[in-house]
Order: structure tokens, then C-alpha cells, then sequence
């Protein structure tokens, strides 16, 4: 391996670490970044590119152009550009790049998916199905409510304890990705609905078995992904929503309906628990559509 090969590789390993430590991804994403700039190393080197300042727009762009001609889809050239993008970022900031040459090229067509999201009257029909009278329905109203409010990941959702929620100050705690705990607000809607299912609906479902986890299925257990996924389906349809709606749908909303409303990418991203906000960008995306269609209608030249 020759010592320009070699500091290649060890740019990319510091990089791999400061995702790591410094980002807190998890370990089934570090592997991904580090699988798609191995194969962007490989490139370089076939290429007789030894050294990052070397690899403008040009030869980034040529690597994304070489993994169409072998088949590989629109969203696989995105997942890969990103990667690029982010390990250039991580150069530039450590004062080996002055610029980030992968920045300049735009994400290929359809490489990211615009998320489905429900109306704001579509989310107000789905948290008032649930038969809020029993136990039961206090508790999957509680679970649509503090999902949408929170824009919790549904892992999120079904791992959240009892001293988690903090209903005098309206927030809940939150273990997210890379065990990174963030604080989120819940609104009063959420707050009203925990309140009735902790206070009428718990205690009847729990019928005196004791559990950290704020939302039980029988004998204690906590609820599950699959069990809320299919709860889900099931108020999706007795709401009229013809979407496909997965729990994933109701982060998107919030995220999308926060961003309708005015919201900061920033705060956004930080509710969100997105280590970088270009991950939080893509709900610009469906909010830019949603003025352009408003724009469209109301403007007099629109």
C-alpha cells in the first residue's frame, strides 16, 4: 500500500470513529458509510487519485456516473453521495479540504423519497378514533397523541417509561438513536390524553401488575412495534384515511405540519434527534410543495 493510499484510508477510519463518538450513529449505519467509501476509495485509487484535494466535482460526479452504468438505482447513487458529501464535510472542518466538491452535485432524481405524510384534518380524524370510554382506547389514543406530538420513532414510542413522561412539565424524555437522550415537548391534546390513560386506563389494563413502561400490553408487557403497527392500521381505516399510514408516517406529519406551521429547521432537527440536519432537510421538501400549492391557488398569477 503505498503512504498516499494509506492516508486515504486513514482519513476515512477517523471519519468512521467521529461518527462514532463524536455522532453517536449506530453501528449498523457507521457500517454502511464505511461499505459505501470503501467502494469510493477503490474508485480513487483505479483512478490514480491519491488524495482527497484531487477528487474535484468532476471525478465525485464520474464515481456517481460509474455506479449507474452498473445498475446501481437512484437511491442507492443518493445514499452514496451522501456519504461522500458528509466524509468531505468532516475534511473541510479539519482544515484537509477547503471545500466540500461533493456539495455541488445535485442528489440524483428520485434518490430520495419524499415522505408520505397525513393532512392536518387526516391526523385530527386517526387520534380521535380510538374509543377514548375504555381502557384500551385511553391507551391507544395516549399512543397516537404522544407519537405525533413528539415525532417519536415508533421504537421510541413502545420503550418509553413511566419516568419518562413528565406531565407537570410537559415534556418527555427520550433514548433515541446512539442512546443520545433528547427532551421534547408534548402539547396539551397529548398531555390530556397520557393523563386520562395513566389516571382511568393503565391501572385497569395493569390490574395490579407492576411495569416501568408507559404503554402495557397484557400482564405487564410492554407494547410492541408489531402490536402498534397493528393498532395503527386499524384506526387508519375506521378514520377513512385511504394512505398507507405506518408509525413512520406519523413523524413525518409532525415534522412536515411543524415546518407548514413556520417552524426552524433547526428546532425541528433538534425534536427530531437528527445528528445532522441535512437529514431533517428532506421535510423541506414536502413543505416548499405545500406553499407552491397554496401559491397556485391564492396568487393572482399564480
Amino acid at each position: 500500500m503505498t503512504p498516499q493510499a494509506s492516508t486515504l484510508e486513514q482519513w476515512v477510519d477517523r471519519y468512521m470513529n467521529f461518527l462514532v463518538v463524536e455522532k453517536g450513529l449506530a453501528d449498523h449505519s457507521v457500517a454502511a458509510y464505511a461499505g459505501d467509501l470503501r467502494q469510493f476509495l477503490n474508485f480513487l485509487k483505479s483512478h490514480c487519485i491519491d488524495s482527497f484535494a484531487h477528487a474535484d466535482t468532476a471525478a465525485i460526479l464520474k464515481y456517481i456516473i460509474e455506479l449507474r452504468s452498473t445498475g446501481r438505482g437512484p437511491k442507492t447513487r443518493a445514499r452514496h453521495l451522501i456519504a461522500v458529501r458528509g466524509l468531505f464535510q468532516y475534511l473541510r472542518q479539519m482544515g484537509h479540504l477547503s471545500t466540500n466538491a461533493a456539495k455541488l452535485i445535485d442528489l440524483p432524481k428520485g434518490g430520495l423519497k419524499l415522505p408520505e405524510v397525513l393532512t392536518v384534518q387526516e391526523m385530527e380524524r386517526l387520534v380521535d378514533a380510538p374509543d377514548r370510554k375504555s381502557p384500551r382506547g385511553k391507551r391507544d389514543a395516549a399512543m397516537l397523541e404522544t407519537i405525533y406530538a413528539a415525532g417519536l420513532r415508533v421504537s421510541e414510542l413502545v420503550a418509553l417509561t413511566l419516568s419518562a413522561v413528565n406531565l407537570e412539565s410537559g415534556f418527555v424524555r427520550v433514548l433515541g438513536k446512539g442512546d443520545k437522550e433528547r427532551i421534547v415537548p408534548l402539547g396539551q391534546r397529548a398531555m390530556g390524553a397520557l393523563a386520562d390513560y395513566f389516571g382511568a386506563g393503565r391501572p385497569v389494563l395493569l390490574k395490579q401488575v407492576a411495569s416501568r413502561y408507559a404503554f402495557t400490553a397484557w400482564g405487564g408487557n410492554p407494547m410492541t412495534r408489531q402490536g402498534f403497527g397493528k393498532l395503527l392500521r386499524k384506526y387508519t381505516l375506521q378514520a377513512g384515511i385511504h394512505k398507507r399510514v405506518t408509525p413512520h408516517s406519523l413523524r413525518h406529519s409532525f415534522a412536515s405540519h411543524l415546518l407548514e406551521g413556520g417552524a426552524d429547521l433547526r428546532s425541528v432537527q433538534l425534536m427530531l434527534g437528527h445528528a445532522d440536519i441535512a437529514t431533517t432537510q428532506i421535510y423541506t421538501h414536502v413543505a416548499q410543495k405545500r406553499l407552491i400549492e397554496i401559491h397556485r391557488k391564492y396568487h393572482p398569477r399564480g
